[in-house]
């Protein structure tokens, strides 16, 4: 059972990746996350912090527009063509196949997701300029561009003379070249003078970008759960309604729950309304816990008791949703 959950992941890790739409979001994504640079440079205030919260809403927009339109893709699409049916009468127990196609997606939404995280930290390192006189950071510049036209050259190299996916190999590249092209930006500063690593490196964006990465998690855990029954345009939807709603779930659900707890006593239908809110509560994720933005440009530190309290959070939320996705799919008919 092990070896066909490992080779169902396997299989959908390399067709996730190898979809157009993947490389098209990430490219959008980072040109907003580089042009949002200049853009930030107009609050009259603190224009780093504007960059900040700008580049990764970006990140993070992105990251749940692509759980959506893979996770479809790789369900929904399977079950259109009719292979899914050649899969489960193996026999492969549809538990193992929602869970292998989980951990396809999630590794694929993984790589997008350092692809889009190191490019917004490659820019923050670069900073906003606050003034005219304020000079490039010619390091990230050099570093971070070459970095990605030797990604597409290599991607471009691989698919014409050895018909290689120009997706995969332009994003598998481009990952451990950017990695290097940061560790490079980080060792200079904007007049190419030898500076410690330490000096430009954020620890408490790297903790942001991690509670980020677990929120990628549950968006493809949902992203599952509706694939099984709903075609991609249902499936975006959901995605996206419960993203927002996840976000706004303190302001819409915690503040109606906070006001009510303050009350002395409840008739039978507003104790009926408060369990109602509090199951509501429970059940959708809240993706406040993993967006950090406020922390990040109010200059306050993450702690490390924190993150223990997000990932145990964030793995009850893909067990239950994958629970979830595992019961619909039971009952669905893929002949």
């Amino acid at each position: 059972m092990v070896e066909q959950l490992l080779a169902i992941a396997r299989n959908t890790l390399l067709e996730s990746i190898r979809q157009p739409i993947v490389l098209i979001v990430c490219a959008a994504a980072t040109i907003l996350v580089v042009m949002s640079n200049p853009f930030s440079a107009w609050t009259m205030q603190d224009d780093q912090r504007m960059f900040v919260d700008i580049g990764l809403s970006t990140v993070f927009l992105a990251t749940a527009v692509l759980a959506a339109f893979i996770a479809t893709s790789v369900i929904t699409r399977e079950i259109d063509n009719g292979t899914v049916l050649t899969v489960v009468s193996k026999p492969v127990p549809r538990p193992v196949f929602v869970v292998g196609k989980f951990l396809g997606v999630s590794g694929a939404m993984l790589l997008a997701f350092a692809f889009l995280a190191l490019v917004f930290i490659l820019v923050e390192v670069h900073g906003t300029l606050q003034t005219a006189r304020d000079p490039l950071h010619i390091p990230v510049i050099v570093f971070g561009g070459s970095a990605l036209v030797a990604a597409v050259g290599l991607g471009a190299w691989m698919n014409y003379f050895y018909a290689k996916s120009f997706e995969s190999w332009t994003m598998g590249s481009a990952i451990p070249l950017l990695l290097l092209a940061y560790l490079g930006a980080l060792s200079f500063d904007a007049e190419w003078n030898s500076v410690p690593l330490a000096h430009q490196f954020e620890p408490e964006i790297w903790k942001a970008l991690f509670l980020m990465a677990l929120a990628t998690l549950v968006l493809n855990a949902v992203a599952i759960a509706a694939s099984t029954r709903l075609g991609q345009v249902l499936t975006l939807l959901i995605v996206v309604g419960v993203f927002v709603l996840g976000l706004l779930s303190d302001w819409l659900l915690g503040r109606s729950l906070s006001a009510a707890a303050m009350q002395a006593t409840h008739t039978v239908g507003e104790q009926i309304g408060l369990a109602l809110l509090t199951g509501c509560r429970a059940v959708l994720p809240n993706f406040q816990v993993f967006w950090l933005s406020d922390a990040l440009t109010q200059k306050k530190a993450i702690p490390v008791e924190y993150i223990g309290y997000a990932v145990p959070y964030a793995l009850a939320m893909v067990t239950g949703l994958l629970a979830l996705a595992t019961a619909l799919f039971q009952r669905r008919e893929v002949g």
